[in-house]
């Protein structure tokens, strides 16, 4: 039988606080286990959380930039379970008053399109971290509790991995833009559960869910959820029934596995936090938080194609991050020639971002900088293989680029006597060739430049050789 995937997600986004969301511990990463804790976020008896407004923010900006709306009285609620990592013996969440509601984006996956609904965006607490030694014991580490989080949830509208792995690409994308999550999934600050069933095709009631857990990559959520489909399919064609659990991704065996039965919410009972009073978002605060929001990734590579005209390939390597965008329209600002910044900007720049394992906001070759080398090959200072041969070193020493090209000798020749004076040997040279052009060969052309660069030691400027050349061998 022919079946079809019915898949929605949550994303758990750790927000880009300086402090926990219901306490003033940190929230940095790698730090030894348990110093970042204080007595709110270890449970003790008596302590009392007080609101982190910045979260707070961030989930409005998150929303507005979701399409959501935005819930004027939104109030946390006590999500109730027991796990060595959850210190009070509940986790803070929001419930049936969730911050952000009823969004949705639109994602490309290949040559189609998918619009996905945003059921909700809400806040909560994270819980700490066990760390297993072994069968021998285990330990926990509480720095995390208590680290802020947006979960943000979906409707199951996606059908099929790529369009899974395309939605959490542009929702990472969307993040990052926002400066509201760092979107590093192998830290876990961006974490992601896939909801996957089947049925059959042309059928509109949906099947048994099964949740998918442990997954830290696109390319794990992709391969995790092609066995699950998989594997639900097995099971209904021989007859059987799937069970509403939630199953881990093991990555060395490359299938999934059952974790435990999959809990409904009547399970944790919820109940509004005592200890929390709602939060009220006026008019006026969603107003000042939309007022900061930047052009978001898909808005820019559009705007990129129509106010440059670059390829879509281009516009996707150059929104890849805000500060690659930023750096790129600051060399066209100065520069005028989208194409060709394009060009260097993801060619020579990025081989040497890459090669040195750091982002363009810290390059030393900024906006100026490349602008300046540019010009020189512009104005025939210099070859353009020359300027790309050179540019490791303009890169790595900080010197200008006048003065590389002095050093390394690499001015090219531009003056009409002395080129004219090789053009008239080299012609000289090859009277075979002459008769062959002026006999209306014109490829030859191209060997007589490359006689005259060879004679120059690969100094002549090739536009000028052209241009002399094109005049001598007319007449």
């Amino acid at each position: 039988m022919a079946y079809e995937a019915v898949i929605g997600l949550e994303v758990h986004a750790q927000l880009l606080t300086q402090s926990k969301m219901f306490c003033g511990c940190g929230t940095r990463f790698g730090l030894p286990a348990n110093a970042q804790t204080c007595p709110i976020c270890l449970g003790m008896p008596g302590m009392l959380p007080v609101i982190n407004r910045v979260a707070v923010d961030m989930a409005i900006r998150t929303g507005l930039a979701l399409n959501c709306s935005i819930r004027p009285i939104n109030r946390f609620a006590r999500k109730n379970y027991f796990y060595p990592d959850l210190p009070k013996g509940y986790q803070i969440s929001q419930y049936e008053a969730p911050i952000c509601e009823h969004g949705w984006m639109d994602v490309s996956a290949g040559e189609h399109s998918r619009h996905v609904r945003i059921r909700r965006a809400h806040l909560e607490e994270d819980a700490g971290k066990n760390v297993h030694d072994g069968a021998r014991m285990s330990r926990v580490d509480l720095n995390r509790a208590g680290t802020p989080l947006l979960e943000i949830v979906t409707e199951p509208d996606m059908r099929s991995p790529e369009e899974v792995v395309a939605y959490l690409k542009a929702l990472r994308d969307m993040l990052v833009y926002l400066e509201v999550c760092d979107g590093n999934m192998e830290e876990g600050s961006m974490r992601c559960e896939p909801n996957v069933s089947l049925r059959p095709v042309g059928r509109a009631t949906l099947g048994t869910k099964v949740e998918l857990k442990n997954i830290n990559s696109f390319k794990f959520v992709k391969e995790a959820l092609e066995y699950e489909i998989k594997r639900q399919a097995t099971v209904l064609d021989a007859g059987g029934t799937i069970q509403q659990e939630t199953r881990l991704w093991d990555v060395d065996k490359g299938q999934t596995a059952v974790m435990r039965s999959k809990e409904e919410a009547h399970d944790y009972r919820y109940f509004p936090d005592p200890d929390l009073v709602p939060v009220k978002i006026s008019d006026e605060w969603v107003a000042e938080v939309r007022a900061t929001l930047p052009e978001l990734p898909a808005a820019r590579r559009q705007r990129f194609v129509s106010e440059y005209g670059l390829p879509e390939y281009d516009t996707g390597v150059l929104t890849d991050s805000r500060e690659l965008g930023d750096y790129f329209e600051a060399c066209v600002k100065l520069f005028g020639q989208p194409k060709p910044v394009s060009n260097w900007v993801m060619g020579e720049l990025l081989r040497e971002l890459n090669h040195a394992g750091t982002q363009v906001n810290a390059s030393p070759v900024t906006p100026d900088r490349l602008v300046s080398l540019m010009r020189l090959v512009e104005d025939g200072t210099i070859s353009l293989k020359a300027a790309r041969d050179l540019f490791p070193e303009f890169y790595a020493t900080g010197k200008s680029a006048e003065a590389l090209i002095r050093e390394k000798g690499l001015m090219q020749v531009s003056d009409e006597t002395a080129l004219g004076a090789m053009i008239d040997e080299v012609v000289a040279k090859n009277p075979a060739q002459l008769a062959q052009y002026r006999a209306g060969k014109e490829q030859v052309l191209g060997f007589f430049v490359g006689q005259v660069i060879k004679a120059s030691g690969g100094k002549a400027n090739p536009g000028k050789v052209n241009e002399l050349l094109k005049k001598k061998l007319a007449g």
